[in-house]
């Protein structure tokens, strides 16, 4: 069993996917099994890192033959809840919301966006990824709707709507019972402690890919400037 979640390094959590994609490559031709030295080389890590990564999930290798693919996958998955659905409402269908309907990663790793909902008129009845774009005055009654007719619970609110509208938007999806918002939004919501929330901050990983290239272009300035 892993360990107890709450205090987990957010940077292990994070680095799990991009092992998990690698694995299913190695599983895809074939390879049955794995060794941390063959994952840290792939990523450009120390080996005792990728073991520790991999210790939160509760798996275990063998000395000097290392993991079973196949069980490394299974355990990665069940860690982050990607071996079951997560049904989901997405509001705002603008760009970014109609971007994150029709890339077919998520649903790869059990996200199930049931519908999508917007407060632009204009969008009603739009279709993106066979879903038809409904009026946000409609949550509520359709979430109702899908838990007493098909007995479906939405899990999660996926919120893609400008910073002044995100707040009134969690707190209808707290209404319906969700029990984790993923914001897009560029604010921070007040949620009960019941709701777990993650803030996906875009114009924080744009600044440091900038700076990194900035301090980049002008490291290769000073090795230029040395050789001369």
């Amino acid at each position: 069993m892993p360990p107890y979640r709450r205090n987990l390094p957010i940077p292990s959590v994070q680095r799990l996917p991009s092992y998990l994609r690698l694995l299913t490559e190695l599983r895809a031709r074939g390879e049955q099994v794995v060794s941390c030295t063959r994952i840290a080389e792939e990523f450009g890590q120390l080996s005792v890192q990728v073991r520790k990564d991999l210790a939160i999930t509760g798996v275990s290798g063998r000395p000097k033959v290392g993991y079973r693919v196949t069980d490394l996958i299974d355990a990665i998955e069940a860690f982050l809840g990607w071996n079951k659905p997560t049904l989901a409402f997405l509001v705002g269908a603008g760009n970014l919301g109609s971007a994150i309907l029709n890339y077919a990663g998520f649903s790869a790793h059990g996200l199930k966006i049931i519908d999508v909902f917007d407060s632009n008129s204009a969008l009603y009845g739009k279709i993106i990824n066979n879903r038809q774009v409904r009026s946000f005055n409609e949550l509520v009654e359709r979430a109702r709707y899908l838990k007493e007719t098909e007995g479906i619970q939405i899990d999660m609110g996926v919120i893609t709507v400008p910073a002044r509208s995100a707040q009134k938007v969690a707190d209808r999806l707290v209404g319906i019972g969700v029990r984790a918002i993923w914001n897009y939004a560029p604010v921070l919501l007040e949620l009960p402690q019941n709701v777990v929330c993650e803030n996906v901050k875009l114009s924080e990983s744009f600044a440091v890919l900038t700076n990194r290239m900035k301090n980049r272009e002008e490291h290769l300035a000073q090795e230029e400037k040395l050789a001369d």
